[in-house]
């Protein structure tokens, strides 16, 4: 049956993870009904200190949920479990919901004013900072529910499969999906590198962001998802949309057969990496068809640690990621990556005004060098240990000097130096960096916001922080060809990586090696397997000639599906 013309329609937003899925819309359970907060009002007779310590009780409760939570997700997910209950029990909020008190009993306002006060503070950061925004109203909603006593609010999965419509996902609602029932996700904020594109990357979802009037379609309403273009149709032909996805899901099943090595149809070669952040995400990982690892994320293994940790606890950390893949497979250690959107107690400056374009990465160690001396001489020992050969990089790299420097402490240690690109400064500069270290790799996420400017979690400017942008892409060709000058690997470590037509492109503009999350691995080794050198090199052309990230799109997809001659 057609769709009449009154309610069919196409929405338009940021694609992030590719595939289609058809189905009716679900939505976010409401939050705390008011009337539970009155009737909380109405019978609590306690002091200041009685609320204080309800609050306590809530904050406890909440964050050990959280923590439960984590302990049965993995990978991702349970990163961003983890450091949102790090956030319930912050202390600087506590702090401000017994100031707000101040002798007048009402939690409720107290808690709703302090998480308001940080809110602000964050979305005036900017960066990444103001994703934590959506963290902290989960957080506050949470609280709430303990302390008036009803059910948290959240999602309640459908008895159907369905596709999940919302405002934004909060942390431990993205966490909790079960891909048998939420098939699909559009969210009207966020951008490409949320929380929540993050962890669909990791269940494999087709997931659209910036998704303007997403919420408006009422609940039940069926809408075709198109995880490739970010089209999302409202009450489509039914036959039509299941027919477009049983052959996605017939493509997709396909896929599950590819083992790797990655290369294309005429045997170009490029390896496929996994991204890791602790033991257990690179035992996971190391059963995929990946030849290594292209980013460990080290400071993700330390977002909860207030004190640093000893040469001896890094090393047993990095040795179990590295005993994981074994000495026939490469692993590539980032150093810590603290700062912004990742605060370590025992690293992070305070109160910085913008902390995206402050002190963090490598940075850290221009006051503190012997932080990371310490974790280098941690890698070092990790590496004896397990008798493999590490490479190790730097985040957040804009000098040829810097680079020099860190290249020099990880050589001392006998170990393969590199740094990573995620500075439009590096990036131009790639050829004189290329000199003082033995490889590079691009993260594409934070060249993408540097390089536009442009915050890559307002939803705003999703259209802007789009890694199919032509000006980002001039960049990483940019570094590529530096990398093939000096006859020294330059590899994708970012989200673009995982994207199956851009991880194309990305093969034709040179790059050497890409690195992503392991659930991404096959669709790309697979999509690679499809298409020429040439045809590579052909999409790269046409997407760096695009005016807009959707023109790239589109072109490079032509090129990719069009008959070698």
């Amino acid at each position: 049956m057609s769709a009449s013309a009154e309610t069919a329609g196409i929405l338009q937003g940021t694609p992030v993870v590719p595939g289609l899925a058809f189905g009716p819309v679900v939505t976010i359970v409401a939050g705390i009904p008011e009337e539970a907060v009155t009737a909380f009002r109405d019978r609590f007779s306690g002091t200041a200190r009685d609320a204080l310590q309800l609050f306590d009780g809530a904050v406890a409760a909440v964050a050990a949920s959280l923590a439960d939570r984590a302990a049965k997700a993995s990978g991702d997910a349970a990163e961003v479990l983890l450091a949102t209950a790090e956030l319930a029990r912050d202390k600087g909020l506590r702090a401000a919901v017994a100031k707000r008190m101040d002798g007048e009993v009402d939690l409720p306002d107290a808690l709703h004013g302090a998480v308001n006060q940080f809110a602000d503070l964050f979305a005036k950061m900017g960066g990444l900072m103001a994703e934590r925004v959506t963290d902290l109203r989960d957080i506050e909603q949470r609280l709430l529910a303990r302390i008036v006593g009803v059910a948290e609010p959240g999602l309640e999965l459908p008895d159907v499969p369905s596709i999940l419509v919302a405002s934004d996902l909060a942390p431990a609602d993205t966490a909790g999906l079960d891909p048998a029932r939420v098939v699909a996700l559009v969210i009207e904020l966020g951008g490409p590198t949320s929380h929540t594109a993050i962890i669909a990357r990791q269940l494999s979802l087709p997931c659209v962001v910036g998704v303007t009037g997403a919420t408006t379609v009422a609940p039940g309403t069926p809408v075709l998802v198109n995880g490739i273009t970010g089209a999302i149709e409202v009450n489509p032909d039914t036959a039509g949309a299941v027919a477009r996805v049983d052959a996605e899901r017939i493509r997709h099943a396909a896929l599950a057969s590819w083992n790797g090595p990655a290369a294309t149809s005429d045997g170009q070669r490029i390896k496929v990496l996994a991204n890791v952040a602790d033991g257990a995400s690179a035992r996971q990982a190391a059963a995929a068809p990946v030849e290594g690892v292209g980013l460990f994320r080290t400071e993700l293994c330390f977002l909860n640690t207030t004190t640093e940790p000893t040469v001896a606890e890094q090393t047993a950390i990095y040795g179990e990621v590295l005993s994981a893949f074994g000495p026939d497979r490469h692993v590539v250690v980032r150093t810590l990556d603290a700062g912004s959107d990742k605060p370590i107690a025992y690293a992070t400056p305070a109160a910085e005004e913008n902390p995206a374009l402050g002190v963090r990465g490598l940075r850290l160690s221009f006051t503190d060098p012997s932080m990371l001396e310490r974790q280098i001489e941690a890698i070092a020992a990790a590496a004896a240990v397990t008798g493999t050969r590490p490479w190790v990089m730097a985040p957040m790299v804009a000098t040829v000097a810097e680079a020099a420097t860190f290249a020099g402490r990880v050589r001392r240690y006998g170990l393969t130096a590199g740094v990573m690109v995620e500075t439009p400064s590096a990036a131009l500069l790639a050829d004189r960096i290329l000199t003082v270290v033995d490889f590079l790799s691009i993260g594409t996420n934070d060249l993408t916001q540097y390089t536009m400017a442009a915050d890559r979690m307002a939803t705003q400017l999703a259209h802007l922080t789009d890694p199919w942008q032509p000006a980002v892409l001039q960049l990483i060709a940019i570094t590529a060809r530096a990398g093939q000058r000096a006859g020294k690997p330059v590899g994708v470590c970012g989200e673009a990586a995982a994207d199956p037509a851009l991880a194309a492109v990305l093969l034709g503009l040179g790059i050497t090696s890409l690195s992503m999350a392991a659930a991404a691995v096959r669709p790309v080794g697979a999509q690679l397997g499809q298409v020429t050198a040439r045809q590579c090199s052909r999409a790269a052309e046409v997407a760096l000639a695009a005016g807009d990230p959707a023109e790239a799109r589109d072109a490079a997809r032509a090129a990719l599906s069009r008959l070698t001659e």
